[in-house]
């Protein structure tokens, strides 16, 4: 008996399942632990970037529980996939931070730490030491002093910016308005050990095929590149572990015949689902979490919002899409509160203003009960935005 082809899935299908899962067609009622648990990891460069991305995501989403959430350690942020920071639940971490070892490896134990004498030997002695000291948490200050002492004033600065990114450590909160300032403090995460560097170790290999199994549940289906591009991972071993994992995981027809993955129980919305309006922070996942970005940005969109230098600016997503950037903005008298200026890269209809501002106003408040600064220091994008875009003031 012969099989029925399956229907190729198209860019729009790819979209809404991204974002179903991404908690973005419906604000959830998931407790905060469990609704990062579901969206899989919350880019945390900038430190409101999490509040925002719950807020977009979880119902009634209150600040102060994630505050409770980051002093109790059932969410933690530290440096995880692509090198970048990452806030995940608790649980996660050392299957993602194994995942990671083959490449936190050869980035921080790389080049510029080897230029400072040391070799990979040396890190592997440093690391209990360290660690110990960071059984309670530690100011970089602190650490770096540590390290000092152990290497010597020259060699500090290359040892302990290696260190702080290839050692299991978890950012510390040190204080408000989003529980981590622009001084980091840091905790040791507790492993007991960490794998060797090579993706053939039976570990690796193993926290792989979880990491895969969890991007997929809530950024499926992909393709080899986006797995590879969401963990910077070889795409070699990406394949290995896809392999490895049999029927946990089918595989379905891309919109151009590239083999895309799945959980076969995952959710997948017809491509006509309606998508509200959101106001998505800096660096948001969906943005990030793909080598094909046009799943959710234009492709004409993506060198306003993605910078060359990394920066990736607060959208407006609209129809499931990138469609322009927003910032918060004072009132005239300077005393913060004024609101969110919104532009469009392109015309967008009342009822969609309509809903957007609603969002703002949403937004407003809680930045109001924190920050309303917050991302001020990259206002200077908005003068390299180009001319004709539709701004407003929400």
């Amino acid at each position: 008996m012969s099989l029925t082809p399956l229907t190729p899935l198209t860019p729009r299908e790819l979209n809404r399942a991204t974002l179903a899962r991404q908690l973005l067609l419906e604000r959830s009622a998931l407790s905060v632990p469990d609704g990062v648990r579901q969206v899989v990891a919350l880019q945390a460069q900038h430190p409101a970037s999490p509040y925002v991305a719950l807020w977009n995501r979880l119902g009634g989403f209150d600040p102060a529980g994630l505050d409770a959430a980051f002093a109790g350690r059932a969410v933690v942020k530290a440096t995880l996939m692509r090198i970048t920071l990452h806030a995940v639940h608790a649980e996660d971490y050392a299957p993602f931070r194994a995942a990671m070892q083959p490449t936190l490896y050869g980035a921080r134990l790389g080049a510029r730490f080897a230029e400072t004498g040391l070799t990979p030997a040396d890190a592997a002695r440093l690391l209990p030491g360290l660690l110990e000291f960071a059984r309670t948490p530690r100011t970089s200050a602190k650490l770096r002093a540590w390290v000092e002492a152990e290497v010597g004033a020259e060699r500090r600065d290359g040892a302990w910016w290696g260190l702080k990114g290839y050692a299991p450590l978890h950012h510390a909160p040190t204080e408000p308005p989003w529980t981590f300032g622009q001084r980091p403090s840091f905790v040791a995460a507790g492993l007991d050990a960490l794998p060797t560097r090579a993706d053939s170790d039976p570990h690796v290999q193993e926290a792989l095929r979880t990491l895969i199994l969890r991007y997929l549940s809530g950024f499926g289906p992909a393709s080899v590149a986006d797995v590879a591009q969401f963990a910077l991972v070889r795409r070699t071993a990406v394949r290995q572990a896809l392999a490895a994992l049999g029927e946990a995981v089918e595989q379905l027809p891309g919109p151009d015949g590239t083999p895309y993955h799945d959980l076969p129980d995952a959710p997948r919305p017809d491509a006509d689902t309606p998508a509200p309006p959101r106001l998505l922070g800096m660096w948001d996942s969906i943005l990030l979490a793909y080598a094909d970005r046009a799943r959710v940005i234009p492709p004409a969109y993506r060198p306003l919002v993605i910078r060359r230098n990394g920066d990736v600016l607060p959208t407006l997503l609209v129809d499931g899409e990138v469609a322009g950037v927003w910032r918060p903005v004072e009132d005239g008298a300077g005393s913060g509160g004024g609101g969110i200026e919104a532009t469009a890269f392109h015309p967008l209809s009342p009822a969609t203003w309509d809903a957007l501002a609603a969002e703002a106003r949403s937004l407003t408040a809680l930045l109001a009960s924190r920050d309303t600064t917050a991302y001020r220091r990259y206002g200077h994008w908005w003068a390299k935005l180009p001319e004709g875009g539709e701004v407003r003031r929400l």
